[in-house]
């Protein structure tokens, strides 16, 4: 089992690190050719592994509708909204904003898929709600601080990756887990072709070693191996408990912040952390089992 939580927490330290990484690439680079490249990279690598590992499976119409709604949501809707949200405002607040993606999930369960929310949930939901607005309102020691609406993309960002988690419930087992990341990310390539071609130009920019290195780091772990490293978690720990590990995403968002981006916290940052923390932990503990 600790082989599994590490697993778990190698993956959100993973995402929560890509935070950092994503701004920096979006001050340098068109956010449809970052997500572009992205997806051609990751599409490159899982093929021959799907092909290797899984065979050539031709998945059901419905299936491959359900895998292009999860690209347009998850993939495309939240990665665009979370790189221009982040040319708007810091890292660190992004970080937390993606704090809330438990909260929303939990929303879209009843609203979408008719559960039932719990008091406990609806507790998540409100200190998600404050935590959310404790960090928007944050500014720097200076004064300065991300703008409203940076948040705002972020938070649709979340919207989208909350829409990706419930279309995936309805997806679960369909696939082999390296031939449903490939439809993924072959989706995902295909819807943003469009949009990314017009600027392709501008990958003259990754003539840099080190933009180029980022761009690579951040398609392979962001896609793939954060992707295979919670799926491989999952099949030894409950879903329950894999979720409090969420918490790890913000905090390691948090902390490339401060280290590498040098932004500085804020009294309002850590409360809104803090609040975040317990909303996570509320929304993703594992209920206990009647006896």
């Amino acid at each position: 089992m600790l082989t599994a939580y590490a697993q778990l927490a190698a993956s959100m330290i993973m995402v929560g690190a890509n935070v950092a990484v994503a701004k920096h690439l979006a001050d340098a680079l068109p956010i449809v050719l970052i997500l572009g490249l992205r997806c051609l990279i990751t599409s490159a690598v899982l093929l021959p592994l799907m092909l290797w590992r899984d065979g050539a499976i031709r998945p059901a119409p419905r299936v491959l509708l359900n895998f292009l709604l999860q690209a347009l949501f998850g993939t495309v809707l939240y990665n665009v909204a979370l790189l221009t949200g982040l040319r708007l405002t810091t890292a660190l607040q992004g970080g937390l904003v993606l704090a809330t993606i438990p909260a929303v999930v939990a929303l879209g369960s009843a609203i979408w898929l008719r559960e039932r929310i719990t008091a406990r949930g609806w507790a998540s939901v409100v200190l998600a709600s404050v935590g959310m607005a404790a960090v928007v309102l944050a500014r720097s020691p200076g004064g300065e601080g991300g703008s409203v609406l940076g948040s705002a993309f972020i938070f649709l960002a979340v919207c989208g990756e909350a829409a990706y988690v419930l279309l995936a419930k309805r997806s679960v087992g369909a696939l082999p887990l390296l031939s449903a990341s490939f439809w993924m990310q072959a989706f995902s390539a295909l819807l943003i072709l469009p949009a990314w071609i017009p600027v392709a130009g501008a990958a003259s920019r990754l003539a840099d070693p080190a933009l180029l290195a980022l761009l690579i780091f951040h398609a392979l772990t962001s896609s793939l191996l954060a992707v295979l490293l919670w799926y491989g978690g999952l099949r030894r720990a409950p879903a329950g408990t894999a979720g409090v590990f969420t918490a790890f995403l913000p905090a390691t968002a948090a902390v490339t912040a401060i280290l590498f981006l040098g932004e500085e916290p804020t009294p309002a940052h850590g409360l809104g952390f803090l609040l975040l923390l317990a909303s996570m932990i509320l929304a993703t503990w594992p209920s206990r089992s009647p006896h």
